[in-house]
């Protein structure tokens, strides 16, 4: 056997580095480049008319750096496949699941980015058209900073998410008071507080009196850049129990997440396993109000992030609550924070009245922990009823 390796083509590719392809038998370039050579030498003129031709071309328009990739594409599906195999088997089937769900959907259809750039078309010139308003302060918002116009604006964003990307069903909108104040208590998933926005989005739209849900988010948001001011202008409040009950008493709907951030920063093996309902504050604003409590159950968020591992010593360093290490973040950069597409469900349970009880009795701890228990049983058994009746993480 000849194991004389066979001899390298003679040609250069269009990055400037030699082909690593073999040279066809008896020439001295591959069966690709062999096409490209000229049948007869070119004469001296000729060459010295290209090789003009080309200094002139490079003089205007510079070569871009030709340095190699840190990765070729094998080497990257080798890196991604090793990546795979560390997760335990049921992440890689659901992952696989949400990949050809993905491939199977109108998101590879050519006229759904045709209507993405349709809509984000009209979005700009609506925002540009607000945006000479508001230079001449001709907008309002109330005494909580909400500024009903600015929603208006992004509420297609909102709804793109609602009901084309995580297809949300809720029931239990009928539960919600026409009027008047009302205490939602919801399970709180997902990394990034995306269920607050479709849970606001959903009653605004599909309550028969498209009532304003606020929101009291977490006191460490607002420090975010840019985020507080998107957080007033959409009706959201720092959670604090004075913030809450001055909106109870304004005839507000509240939405509260009792489990804070050890709910969004739950790891994925302990999904859909409530967490301690906080100390009852919740409770306590509810029972000096008189304001009924309606437990709400969100199945589907704690698979478009799912939380493999809490980087503690990261959050530390950032000041941050929690670092989030997921199969896709940190390591695809920013579109590891692009969220799955998972199948949502929000289930508004039926009323706790607490107009029966003394709003003296606000500071007992046995009747606190007793009704913070019994909203918590109402939640767990919304969400088992929802998982038992769930065949698919995507397709509900």
């Amino acid at each position: 056997m000849n194991n004389t390796p066979r001899p390298r083509c003679q040609a250069q590719t269009q990055t400037g580095r030699p082909c690593r392809l073999p040279a066809v038998a008896g020439q001295d370039y591959c069966h690709i480049h062999i096409k490209q050579q000229p049948t007869s030498p070119p004469s001296s003129a000729e060459l010295q008319a290209e090789l003009r031709c080309r200094h002139q071309t490079l003089a205007a328009h510079p070569q871009p750096d030709t340095s190699p990739p840190l990765f070729t594409a094998e080497e990257l599906l080798h890196l991604l496949s090793q990546l795979l195999n560390r997760f335990s088997p049921e992440t890689q089937e659901w992952l696989r699941q949400g990949l050809q769900h993905l491939l199977a959907s109108e998101w590879c259809d050519r006229q759904t980015w045709q209507g993405i750039g349709y809509v984000l078309q009209v979005l700009t010139e609506t925002q540009l058209d607000m945006l000479k308003r508001r230079l001449s302060g001709d907008y309002e918002v109330d005494a909580w900073g909400y500024d009903p116009e600015f929603v208006d604006t992004i509420l297609p964003i909102l709804g793109f998410f609602f009901q084309r990307y995580w297809r949300v069903e809720m029931t239990g909108v009928e539960h919600i008071p026409m009027q008047g104040r009302a205490l939602l208590v919801a399970n709180h998933s997902g990394v990034l507080p995306m269920d607050g926005a479709m849970i606001a989005y959903g009653v605004r739209e599909y309550h028969p009196a498209h009532r304003l849900v606020r929101c009291l988010v977490a006191d460490w948001f607002p420090t975010l850049p840019f985020l507080s001011i998107f957080l007033n202008k959409t009706g959201q409040v720092v959670a604090h129990p004075d913030n809450g009950r001055r909106l109870l008493e304004a005839e507000e709907l509240v939405l509260v997440f009792p489990e804070g951030y050890k709910g969004v920063g739950k790891p994925f093996k302990e999904r859909y396993q409530l967490t301690r309902l906080g100390r009852g504050g919740f409770v306590r604003m509810a029972l000096e109000t008189g304001t009924p409590i309606l437990p709400v159950a969100v199945v589907g968020a704690e698979e478009t992030y799912p939380l493999l591992w809490n980087a503690k010593p990261i959050a530390r360093l950032l000041g941050l609550p929690y670092f989030p290490i997921t199969p896709t973040f940190p390591w695809l950069g920013l579109l590891g924070a692009v969220p799955l597409p998972s199948k949502w469900t929000i289930d508004i349970g039926e009323p706790i009245d607490t107009r029966d009880y003394d709003p003296q009795r606000a500071t007992n701890p046995a009747l606190i922990s007793e009704i913070t228990d019994l909203v918590r049983q109402r939640l767990q058994d919304q969400i088992n009823v929802r998982l038992a009746e769930r065949q698919s993480v995507f397709f509900g």
